[in-house]
């Protein structure tokens, strides 16, 4: 069983919400994804997470993951709820590993 990834920080800018983790989730240069059939083809943790936050949240349209920053965009805006969600997507992404 892996470890839960802590949140250091997330700040919501316009339709996204920026989030900053105690744990590298990819390599420098990042990873973006559109939907989760683009990223599900894709065999890397930025993928998987992508893949994970898609089918939490349908109002999702992109997750860009660069080290230890996820960014997350959603038309409508963002909610106290649809963070909190978010980031336990996040936080408990390593867990079955």
């Amino acid at each position: 069983m892996g470890q839960r990834i802590e949140i250091e920080a997330s700040r919501i800018v316009d339709d996204s919400v920026i989030v900053t983790t105690n744990r590298s989730l990819t390599g420098t240069d990042g990873e973006g994804y559109s939907s989760a059939e683009q990223a599900s083809d894709i065999d890397t943790f930025g993928a998987k997470l992508a893949t994970d936050l898609f089918e939490s949240d349908d109002g999702i349209s992109r997750v860009f993951a660069s080290s230890n920053v996820v960014v997350i965009q959603r038309g409508g805006g963002w909610k106290t709820d649809v963070v909190d969600g978010v980031s336990e997507v996040i936080r408990d992404f390593f867990l079955p590993y």
